[in-house]
C-alpha cells in the first residue's frame, strides 16, 4: 500500500463530503425506492390539479342550481293548484254568461265572479242575482261538447281547480225576486210586480221590457227552503214562470241548489262591475205574513 500524501489525502475527503451533501439535498420517495425527482405534489397518487377540481365542482353546482329551481317551480305550482282548488271549492267560482235572459245586466259572454258565503254564512236577500243547478230539467237536453284529446281534457282540469269559468252547462243564472214565504203576484194595475202587497219599481229590467215580459200572470207563495227567481229580460227568460205549476211548488229554486251569490264581472275589461241593487227597490217589501220585520241589512240585495 502506498504512502498517501497529505495533499491527495485532502482532496479525497473534499470528494467524499459533495457527494454525501448531493445526496442529502436530493428528495426521497416516501414510498420507499430511492429518490424522486419533479414529482408534482398535487399529481401524486394520481391526485387530479386544481384546475380540473373547479371545473369538476362548477359542473355540479349548475346541476344542482338547475335541479333546485325546478323543484321550487314544482312545489310553488303544487301549492297554486290546491289554493285555487280550495277557493273554487269554498269561496269563490267563476262563471261565464251563455244567454241572453239577463239582459242588460249581464251579457252573453260575460265572466262573473259568484261568492259561495251565499248562501252560508251571509243571508239570500231579494235581488240577488244567483247561479243554481238546473232545479229540474230546466235546460232540457243539453248537447255534449266534448273537444276530444288533450285540450278537453286539460280544459276540464283547468276548470276543476277553478283556473278557468265553468262552462254552465248545467248552471242558470237569475234574480231571486221572492224568498222563502213571500206573495209573488204579477202583475197589478201598472204593470208591476208585488211582493206581500206592495209594489216593487226595477231598474235592471232590459230597457224596453216589462216586468211580466208579455207572458202570463201569477199569483204564487213560494214554499219554504225556496226561492222564486227571474231573469232581466223578462220576455226572453225561462225562469220560475215557464216551471211553475200555479202555486209556486214547482217554479221555485230550492236554496239548497244555488251555488252562490254573483258578486262582480271580470270580464271584458270595459264591462267590470260590481253587481248590486239599490236597497230603495225592495225597502218597502214587508216579511211575508206570520214572520217578524226584516232588518235593514235584509232588505235588499247590495253588491
Amino acid at each position: 500500500m502506498t504512502d498517501e500524501t497529505a495533499e491527495q489525502r485532502l482532496r479525497r475527503i473534499a470528494t467524499a463530503g459533495g457527494t454525501e451533501t448531493a445526496q442529502a439535498r436530493q428528495p426521497v420517495d416516501p414510498r420507499g425506492g430511492g429518490s424522486v425527482e419533479d414529482v408534482d405534489p398535487d399529481r401524486a397518487d394520481g391526485d387530479v390539479g386544481d384546475d380540473d377540481d373547479e371545473d369538476y365542482d362548477d359542473s355540479g353546482s349548475f346541476l344542482q342550481n338547475v335541479w333546485g329551481g325546478i323543484k321550487e317551480i314544482l312545489i310553488i305550482a303544487v301549492m297554486a293548484l290546491v289554493l285555487s282548488f280550495i277557493v273554487k271549492t269554498w269561496l269563490i267560482q267563476a262563471f261565464y254568461i251563455p244567454s241572453g235572459s239577463m239582459e242588460n245586466t249581464l251579457v252573453r259572454d260575460d265572466r262573473v265572479i259568484v261568492s259561495k258565503l251565499t248562501p252560508g254564512p251571509f243571508d239570500l236577500n231579494r235581488g240577488d242575482i244567483v247561479v243554481f243547478r238546473d232545479p229540474g230539467n230546466w235546460l232540457g237536453t243539453v248537447p255534449e261538447t266534448n273537444e276530444g284529446g288533450t285540450r278537453e281534457s286539460v280544459r276540464r282540469v283547468l276548470q276543476f281547480v277553478g283556473l278557468v269559468p265553468d262552462d254552465s252547462d248545467d248552471h242558470l243564472i237569475k234574480r231571486v225576486i221572492g224568498l222563502p214565504g213571500d206573495h209573488v203576484v204579477c202583475c197589478d194595475k201598472n204593470g208591476q210586480l208585488t211582493i206581500n202587497g206592495v209594489s216593487i219599481t226595477e231598474p235592471y229590467i232590459k230597457p224596453g221590457d216589462t216586468p211580466g215580459g208579455g207572458k202570463a200572470s201569477f199569483d204564487i207563495t213560494v214554499p219554504p227552503g225556496k226561492v222564486w227567481v227571474m231573469g232581466d229580460h223578462r220576455s226572453d227568460s225561462s225562469d220560475s214562470r215557464f216551471h211553475d205549476d200555479g202555486t209556486g211548488a214547482t217554479g221555485s229554486v230550492p236554496i239548497e241548489d244555488i251555488t252562490g251569490r254573483s258578486v262582480m264581472i271580470v270580464w271584458p275589461i270595459d264591462h267590470v262591475k260590481w253587481l248590486s241593487v239599490p236597497e230603495r227597490v225592495y225597502s218597502d217589501v214587508p216579511p211575508p205574513s206570520g214572520q217578524p220585520a226584516p232588518t235593514p241589512a235584509s232588505t235588499g240585495a247590495t253588491g
